[in-house]
């Protein structure tokens, strides 16, 4: 199965998750508004998911003049990568981190928190904007801010359905059959674990190619294993004060919008230790 294939198939099972949960809650009239709510959001998301996470994060648009030196990096890069340069956003937020999205490479931004810019040296910041611009080229970004989008609706989905379930006795459809009130809650607590695995499926693959790629379009590959180093580190003292964990996938490390527990389980991100391991040995094979 291609990557192409798999990523459509991934996200039609994401669709499946929101039609699954609005005909548990409605019934028939359920699963005609939830797929006509799919619809509308893989559409949707297509044009807008940009604007949606930015809004989310609370991202600004950053002028040359307040960040010369990230506009010069991200200019030289996009450069090198042979695309148009992506606009460049900061993120109000003291944990370090940075991502990107956009639908392609002529829409694409480049966000960057106001933490990040504070802890890593600016040959640092260099590999880590590689990396993100890594994904605009290997055109990883609409998939996952689609993924992202449509996974913050399974969750909020999800949470509705329950406290239906609680409150209101479960969907009661024209047969008068319906589930209740404990396998409701059980539902609403797998539907949002099953996106996370296929966020998880969808994500992975994709950031060790991004350090690759962007290891190689900075030069230094040692430069990025030293920033996701400590990022690693900072991401667990730091969490995120804003977002949704289900965009999680989208940073280039993981968040942590919440430490331990089920969040733990479902990372949409290969392990720190591996990534930065690969990327020295990339270095060592350059000597």
């Amino acid at each position: 199965m291609t990557s192409q294939i798999k990523t459509v198939f991934l996200l039609a099972l994401l669709s499946a998750i929101i039609i699954m949960l609005g005909g548990l809650m409605g019934g028939r009239t359920g699963v005609v508004l939830a797929f006509g709510l799919a619809l509308i959001m893989n559409v949707g998301s297509y044009w807008y998911s940009d604007k949606i996470v930015l809004s989310m994060y609370k991202a600004r648009e950053l002028a040359p003049e307040e960040a010369p030196y990230l506009h010069k990096i991200v200019e030289e890069l996009a450069h090198n990568a042979g695309i148009p340069k992506p606009r460049v956003c900061v993120v109000p937020e003291e944990a370090p981190n940075a991502f990107a999205t956009g639908r392609n490479p002529e829409n694409a931004v480049v966000a960057v928190t106001e933490g990040i810019m504070r802890l890593l040296s600016p040959e640092e910041l260099r590999g880590v904007v590689a990396h993100e611009i890594g994904h605009i080229v290997n055109r990883d970004i609409l998939i996952q801010t689609i993924a992202g989008v449509m996974g913050s609706a399974i969750v909020t989905l999800a949470n509705i359905f329950q406290f239906t379930a609680i409150f209101g006795g479960g969907n009661r459809d024209e047969e008068g059959g319906g589930l209740n009130p404990i396998a409701a809650i059980a539902m609403a607590l797998l539907a949002p674990m099953a996106a996370g695995l296929i966020q998880m499926a969808i994500s992975r693959s994709r950031e060790y190619l991004a350090d690759d790629t962007g290891a190689e379009l900075c030069g230094q590959p040692l430069a990025l294993a030293g920033a996701l180093n400590k990022l690693g580190m900072a991401s667990g003292q730091i969490p995120m004060q804003e977002g949704n964990p289900s965009t999680e996938q989208m940073f280039i490390v993981t968040p942590m919008f919440a430490h331990g527990g089920m969040a733990s389980l479902f990372s949409t991100h290969p392990p720190l230790e591996e990534r930065i391991q690969r990327l020295r040995e990339m270095a060592a094979s350059r000597r």
